[in-house]
C-alpha cells in the first residue's frame, strides 16, 4: 500500500551540495527521489537505491535528454510524477576562479550555460508534461540572487540565465496552473557548499543575519513547495538568502 500512494521526485543536479540536501529532505519525508546528473553515480551519495535510481545523461544535449527521459517514464510507469526539481546548473570560472564577463565569455561558454540552466528545465517540463499532468505535480527551479543583481563572482552568461529561469517560471505557472501543475522557484544567496568561490565567506558581513546559508535550508523551502502545504503557491520566487536581496 505504502508502494501506491508514494510520491516520486526527479531531481537534475544531484551530484552535490544543495541537489545532496534535496534528495535527503524528499527521502524522509517518504517520496521515492529520481536523480540525474552529467555524472555516474558516486557511492558517497546518500540515495536509498543507490545506483537504481540514479540516471547518467546530458542536459545540453537533446539526444542525451531524450534518451533520459524515456528511461524516466519507463522507470515511473503509470503512477506519474508527482514533481521536477530543476536543480542543474552550471558557472564557468576563469583561471583561478575568475568572473567571466562579458568580453571573457565567447559564444560557445553562452551556449553551454544557456542549454544546462535554461533549456534543460523547460524541455524537461515540455517532454514530462504528461506525467507531471497526471499526477497534478509541481516543477520548482532552483534560481539565484544573481539573476537579480550583479554579483562579484557569478559570471554574466550565468547570471543572464538564472534571470532568463525566472521568466521561464512565470511562463510555465500561467501556462500549466489550468492543468494543475504548479511551478514555483527558489533562490538561493550565499550557500555553504564545497565550490564556494574564494571570498564568498567575507559576504557574510553584509548579509543581515551575518551567516552563510546551509543546503538543507534550501532543500526544506523546495520541498515545502513540493508539497500540498504549498497548494495555493503558483508562480512565486521566495528568497533564500538570509536578507542578502533587502
Amino acid at each position: 500500500m505504502a508502494a501506491m500512494t508514494q510520491k516520486t521526485l526527479l531531481l537534475t543536479g544531484a551530484s552535490r551540495g544543495i541537489g545532496h540536501a534535496t534528495v535527503k529532505a524528499f527521502q524522509n519525508d517518504g517520496w521515492r527521489v529520481l536523480t540525474v546528473s552529467r555524472t555516474a553515480f558516486d557511492e558517497r551519495c546518500p540515495w536509498h537505491a543507490g545506483a537504481t535510481d540514479h540516471f547518467q545523461g546530458d542536459l545540453s544535449d537533446p539526444a542525451s535528454r531524450a534518451d533520459l527521459v524515456a528511461r524516466v517514464r519507463d522507470t515511473i510507469g503509470r503512477d506519474g510524477l508527482q514533481a521536477i526539481v530543476n536543480n542543474a546548473g552550471i558557472s564557468p570560472k576563469g583561471e583561478g576562479g575568475a568572473r567571466m564577463g562579458i568580453a571573457d565569455s565567447d559564444d560557445t561558454l553562452w551556449q553551454q550555460v544557456l542549454a544546462v540552466n535554461l533549456i534543460g528545465p523547460a524541455a524537461l517540463m515540455r517532454d514530462l508534461l504528461p506525467e507531471l499532468e497526471q499526477a497534478q505535480g509541481a516543477v520548482v527551479n532552483v534560481g539565484s540572487i544573481v539573476g537579480s543583481r550583479v554579483h562579484p563572482f557569478a559570471g554574466v552568461a550565468y547570471a543572464c540565465s538564472k534571470a532568463a529561469l525566472a521568466a521561464l517560471t512565470r511562463e510555465a505557472a500561467a501556462e500549466l496552473g489550468p492543468r494543475g501543475i504548479r511551478v514555483n522557484m527558489v533562490t538561493p544567496g550565499e550557500i555553504e557548499t564545497g565550490i564556494l568561490s574564494p571570498g564568498t565567506e567575507e559576504m557574510a558581513k553584509v548579509i543581515p543575519l551575518r551567516r552563510l546559508g546551509q543546503p538543507d535550508e534550501v532543500a526544506r523551502v523546495v520541498l515545502f513547495l513540493c508539497s500540498g502545504q504549498a497548494s495555493y503557491v503558483n508562480g512565486a520566487s521566495i528568497d533564500v538568502n538570509g536578507g542578502q536581496h533587502v
